[in-house]
């Protein structure tokens, strides 16, 4: 990919991202790797949500990692690689659902109890789904 800009979506007004932690079977195999890493979901808001699909699948149809970048509390800017990604369409926005690897001890990730009957079988992309 030529184009850097394609390789991340920043996140450019809005509060920090708010991550939560994720606990699926599938998430731990696809975190395997050399270095232990935890996975984690946030939703952001997006003007065009499908271009964004557009965009990690291009990057990981290359083998290139994507990443989401965004500013913390404090100013600095983070990015974390993204491992998966599906987007669905509001009256407000789209809204993007990312599924993102971190191992950034300051990157807060927050533990809570999600209800099974809120997950559907939407559409999503992952880096091996191409």
């Amino acid at each position: 990919m030529g184009n850097t800009e394609e390789r991340k979506i920043t996140i450019i007004e809005g509060p920090t991202p708010t991550f939560e932690a994720v606990s699926e079977d599938w998430v731990l195999s696809q975190a395997e790797g050399p270095m232990l890493t935890r996975t984690a979901y946030t939703q952001v808001r997006a003007l065009n949500g499908p271009e964004l699909l557009n965009r990690c699948y291009r990057a990981w149809h290359a083998h290139e990692p994507i990443y989401l970048e965004f500013r913390d509390p404090s100013g600095l800017i983070r990015r974390v690689p993204i491992l998966a990604a599906r987007y669905y369409p509001t009256e407000e926005g789209d809204v993007l659902q990312l599924w993102v690897y971190t191992e950034d001890p300051d990157i807060v990730v927050e533990y809570g109890y999600a209800d099974e009957d809120d997950e559907d079988d939407e559409d999503w992309l992952t880096p091996g789904e191409f």
